[in-house]
């Protein structure tokens, strides 16, 4: 692993507990293969996910004064999902200072997007435990300067929701996606309709519309904007 104070400079950001940000890139395959004192970044990726989603969700509010709540999740859907975390983490060269075990260094798990992603969260968690919101907010700024810039051209905006989920979902091996009808209610003029997303047998998000083609992508459009970023 290369000297992890370079990841410090990459982010401008300098930790006063450098154990912080050894810990935001200590994977769980490392912990199961050399245990130690140290911990896994699970609870710091768990932390900074909730303030990476709220640094990006306000940076859009002040961006987009004009957009209604459903444009803004649909923008901030795509920034703050496991692509755009990957990307990202790629462009500090992040992968080369993880923390993995010998197995997942086999398979290629420096470079593997999950991986990534997760381990990025995770350096924003550490990142506010050691400096606090201002400092975070400005690292998350900085490091999406670029994502931030693309979102307001729109190259970020999501307009098939089916397709965007169906693509993730099949590059992650998983191609059982059914959506199943499970309420239709009102006269035939005004028929309201609920399905529900089900991946791998097991029952995700639901969705309502006012045609069965409405349902089902307002049922991938949660499972994106819920699941985008652990997938």
């Amino acid at each position: 692993m290369d000297d992890i104070r370079q990841l410090e400079k990459k982010i401008r950001y300098e930790f006063r507990d450098k154990d912080l940000l050894e810990n935001a890139v200590t994977h769980s395959s490392y912990i199961k293969e050399y245990a130690g004192n140290r911990k896994s970044n699970e609870r710091l990726e768990f932390l900074g996910d909730a303030f990476f989603d709220a640094i990006i969700g306000e940076e859009l509010y002040k961006i987009f004064p004009r957009q209604e709540e459903g444009f803004l999740s649909r923008v901030r859907a795509s920034l703050v999902c496991e692509k755009s975390l990957a990307k990202a983490a790629r462009q500090l060269d992040l992968g080369q200072y993880i923390l993995l075990g010998n197995g997942e260094e086999k398979s290629g798990g420096r470079d593997r997007e999950s991986i990534l992603a997760d381990a990025l969260e995770a350096v924003i968690g550490a990142v506010y435990l050691d400096g606090g919101f201002e400092p975070v907010k400005a690292v998350v700024l900085d490091v999406f300067r670029e994502a931030i810039e693309d979102a307001k051209e729109g190259k970020f905006i999501i307009t098939d929701y089916k397709t965007a989920l169906q693509e993730k979902l099949q590059h992650e091996g998983i191609t059982d996606i059914k959506y199943m009808l499970i309420d239709e209610s009102g006269p035939d003029h005004d028929k309201t309709f609920k399905v529900q997303l089900v991946v791998n047998g097991r029952p995700e998000t639901k969705g309502e519309g006012k045609s069965k083609k409405q349902a089902e992508q307002q049922a991938a459009q949660a499972m994106i904007e819920r699941k985008c970023n652990v997938f």
